[in-house]
């Protein structure tokens, strides 16, 4: 019996040690696909994420708690990222969460979030629907944010590069079969029509397809003089590698996904100048960037000291910063309290794409406005800038243009 009694006031020991250790961390889900063809942004992601909160645990943490991270592969399966939203939401008890990829998966996951009331900061899915779903008047109060390029801006920069800068007049779209793919798709079909252009081919492929013989021959066949792309990198290497074994080569100018690793590394010479919008690119250019840079290759150690994926680790990167600056701005974990405080931050928040200076309001919660990206271009074997005169202004940090945003509504 004696024993019985020491076991169980044992158990209750314990049971209140783990009460009390959750009470002094903040518990922040990372949702994003650390294995399969998207790992390349969803490791870079996650790692992005890591740096920043241990930055933040080791300057005292906030509200005077530890931020603890509770990080789960989505595998970019929608049902997945289903099943990880209710675990976090209602096991781990998030008080945000950050991530997604696939714009598939946010627009699957993120509604359990929105009736939870829990805050999410989409900071590398860049489907231009994601902050429209529960936007006014269907909706009194939006739990989504992002802090990236969404589609509405980069299809417009995308035309602009094939059109105007480099004046190729007759135009392919291949795109996945992906929700991203098929808005991304939409949104360049769009951007085109403003220039008075129809595509000469439209070619829909599937994740993991490795031939993509039939599309292209398509596009040669119709005069195509530049290929314009929607997917994910190893679909998008195909596409290079598709062109190399036809002799056929036309330039690749598409979403930021070109400037995954994947891509990269699996493309080899034909993935050379391809162009892609990017609100990061891996170089030094200021004292934040480099501190950035210089933190996250001690840490990860990638190959090459390349990132696998620059853009995912910057913006997620960020992505803690505005929460936390959020959090404190608050006083509380409260979730209603927190997208407020999102809404009306009074502190800037200096990241590594810009620094965020009321980066959102209750009807607008996009911090990156169509100023801020630039073209970034493959070669040897990473992504550089595409343009002399925007690596000169690399240092001239691009702010949100709030005349733009307040326009656009």
């Amino acid at each position: 019996m004696k024993q019985i009694i020491q076991l169980s006031l044992v158990s209750s020991l314990l049971l209140s040690a783990g009460f009390s250790w959750s009470q002094e961390t903040i518990k922040i889900g990372v949702s994003g696909p650390y294995t399969g063809g998207s790992s390349s942004m969803g490791v870079s992601m996650r790692d992005g994420v890591r740096l920043a909160a241990e930055e933040i645990n080791k300057a005292g943490g906030v509200l005077g708690k530890k931020i603890q991270l509770v990080e789960r592969d989505d595998e970019a399966k929608n049902e997945r990222g289903v099943q990880i939203a209710q675990e976090l939401i209602n096991k781990e008890q998030v008080v945000a969460t950050v991530g997604f990829i696939n714009t598939g998966v946010a627009q699957a996951a993120q509604r359990f979030y929105q009736e939870a009331k829990i805050p999410v900061m989409n900071n590398v899915a860049t489907g231009s629907i994601l902050t429209q779903q529960f936007k006014a008047p269907d909706h009194t109060e939006n739990y989504i944010f992002r802090n990236a390029a969404h589609d509405s801006i980069q299809a417009p920069m995308i035309v602009e590069e094939a059109v105007v800068r480099r004046g190729f007049k007759k135009v392919a779209i291949l795109a996945d079969s992906t929700n991203y793919g098929q808005l991304g798709l939409a949104d360049l079909e769009k951007a085109l029509t403003s220039k008075n252009i129809k595509a000469v081919a439209v070619e829909k492929f599937n994740i993991k397809d490795i031939d993509m013989t039939a599309q292209l021959l398509k596009a040669k066949e119709a005069g195509a003089e530049v290929i314009l792309t929607y997917g994910i990198g190893p679909e998008l290497a195909q596409i290079a590698n598709g062109m190399t074994k036809l002799g056929w080569k036309v330039p690749m100018i598409g979403s930021w996904t070109l400037s995954m690793a994947n891509f990269i590394d699996n493309a080899g010479q034909g993935g050379q100048g391809a162009r892609m919008p990017q609100t990061f690119i891996q170089e030094p250019n200021t004292v934040k960037r480099k501190a950035f840079i210089d933190a996250y290759i001690k840490s990860f150690k990638p190959k090459n000291n390349r990132i696998d994926s620059p853009v995912s680790a910057a913006q997620a990167y960020d992505s803690i910063y505005l929460l936390t600056a959020a959090i404190k701005q608050a006083g509380s974990t409260n979730g209603v309290k927190i997208k407020e405080a999102l809404e009306n931050l009074q502190t800037k928040v200096e990241g590594v794409v810009t620094v965020y200076d009321h980066p959102y309001t209750k009807d607008d919660h996009e911090a990156i406005t169509a100023n801020i990206p630039v073209f970034g271009e493959v070669k040897s074997g990473r992504v550089v800038y595409a343009y002399q005169e925007d690596q000169d202004k690399g240092a001239d940090l691009r702010l949100k243009d709030k005349k733009a945003a307040t326009a656009k509504k």
